[in-house]
């Protein structure tokens, strides 16, 4: 197997022999243009991945060719060479993006070192653009699939905040997306070309996330033999993503609330302050404005994450998007796996839109994979999917209570509910599938019902005790159901 491929440029024709032959022995595929008009019109048809040409030709010299071939391919490692009094223009050179210069008379051992490692770079290069663009093809608004107005809220807002710097919260349910949709903000803004990273705040006790946010020195505590960075000096020049925010201690906000405002920070077991440019993309499935009352989440730490706010909607508030999901990540895991699956047999299709997701997106894409590797067709059928996915009733369906009204069945459902989950209407609100403002306001609405009952009770012993007749009783409106 070749090492590569490599283009000669010299005028001297013992030069280029003595060269090609050399370099052939050490496994190169090797070709050579005595000036730089035939190395030019060599290119397209040899594509080299690295040319080595000499400083000083008649014509074009390898500065000039050198400038050519970045016009055209500007990721194309050019080495120069040059004797003793040349050294000055091949440093100038090497600022036109010359790869590396060599002194004549060359000396072959270093000649080698120089362009394996100009090579490796080269390849290094090349797969980090590849891996960029495949994140760039994964981070794409087009992978957030979604035709419903609850999406296109969510794509709006996404291409408003992208180009700023402001903090960004995320909210909703576990498997909503909220780390794609934080790429996709990171590598649709100024800094795609800088880092993103990512850390997962409850998956560590107190002591290692801190460590992990802010890194810390040699001896820090035990078990620390040597410095580390944190996460915040990793993603300096780009995007933090730190997801479910809510599970950080109240000594670590402090902390974190403190790099948001000045933007520095000490190493843990360390003294030296630290400066870094960093934008911060918060996520969580916890309600943090409960948080805050019951004194588990700092108010001011609150504020400066909540610049802007979007939460993504679950599965239940968008089923149009089910099918569209589904097909998107069938395509995905075909291609990945090789298969030949191109849709879904229509019992297999209304199994998966009628389903709750209580997972959400990320189980449904778990679903999906999984069929796609069990399929041996061109479609996948209901015997490709779990068997889960039959018996799971639809949170937001009511149960039958014969003689209840639709309002009493809603008014029961809510009470329940609410009673369940000690009182929390955002955990109520994800259960029976509507929005924190709608049981705040039936909340409410049943409040000011039952203190109108209780104002004509007292009017009722009153007009008793005077002698009059006590207006008649309203029904109660409470819905009792036989266990």
């Amino acid at each position: 197997m070749t090492q590569g491929k490599l283009l000669i440029v010299d005028d001297e024709a013992a030069t280029r022999t003595t060269l090609g032959d050399l370099l052939r022995a050490e496994g190169y595929t090797v070709e050579a243009a005595a000036d730089g008009f035939k190395a030019l019109a060599r290119l397209p048809e040899f594509s080299p991945d690295l040319v080595l040409t000499d400083l000083h030709m008649p014509g074009i010299d390898g500065v000039e060719l050198l400038r050519k071939v970045k016009e055209t391919n500007p990721e194309l490692p050019v080495v120069l060479m040059t004797a003793f009094g040349g050294v000055e223009m091949a440093v100038t050179a090497m600022r036109d993006g010359a790869a590396d210069y060599l002194l004549k008379p060359l000396n072959f051992e270093e000649l080698s070192i120089v362009i394996g490692r100009t090579l490796e770079a080269a390849k290094l290069r090349q797969e980090a653009n590849e891996l960029r663009s495949k994140l760039r093809d994964r981070y794409s608004f087009d992978n957030i699939v979604g035709n419903s107005n609850e999406m296109q809220r969510v794509f709006k807002t996404v291409a408003q905040v992208a180009p700023s710097r402001a903090t960004v919260l995320l909210s909703g349910e576990s498997g909503t997306g909220k780390e794609l949709v934080a790429a996709a903000i990171h590598h649709h803004s100024p800094r795609a070309q800088g880092p993103f990273v990512k850390l997962h705040c409850a998956a560590l006790a107190e002591s290692l996330l801190e460590s992990e946010l802010f890194g810390h020195e040699r001896g820090a505590y035990t078990g620390a033999d040597r410095k580390r960075e944190g996460r915040f000096e990793q993603a300096n020049g780009g995007t933090l993503f730190l997801d479910e925010v809510g599970e950080i201690s109240l000594g670590t906000q402090v902390k974190l609330l403190r790099v948001l405002q000045e933007r520095e920070f000490e190493r843990v077991g360390g003294g030296q302050t630290l400066h870094v440019d960093v934008r911060l993309i918060a996520a969580t499935n916890r309600d943090l404005k409960e948080m805050v009352a019951a004194g588990k989440f700092r108010e001011d730490l609150y504020y400066r994450l909540n610049v802007i706010n979007l939460t993504l909607p679950s599965l239940r508030e968008r089923p149009s998007d089910v099918p569209a999901l589904a097909m998107h990540f069938l395509k995905r895991y075909a291609a990945e796996n090789g298969k030949a699956v191109k849709t879904f047999s229509d019992e297999a299709l209304h199994r998966i839109a009628s389903y709750d997701w209580p997972g959400n997106v990320r189980e449904l894409e778990n679903v999906i994979e999984r069929a796609v590797v069990l399929t041996d067709g061109d479609s996948i059928e209901l015997s490709h999917l779990p068997p889960e996915l039959g018996v799971v009733v639809r949170r937001s369906a009511a149960p039958t209570v014969p003689g209840a009204t639709l309002d009493e069945l809603e008014r029961f459902a809510i009470l329940k509910t609410m009673e369940s989950v000690g009182g929390s209407t955002s955990r109520a609100a994800q259960i029976l599938g509507v929005s924190v403002r709608k049981i705040q306001y039936k909340l409410q609405e049943y409040s000011a019902s039952s203190q109108r009952r209780s104002s004509t009770s007292l009017t009722a012993v009153e007009s008793s005790e005077e002698g009059a007749e006590p207006p008649a009783s309203e029904p109660d409106s409470s819905v009792e159901v036989a266990s």
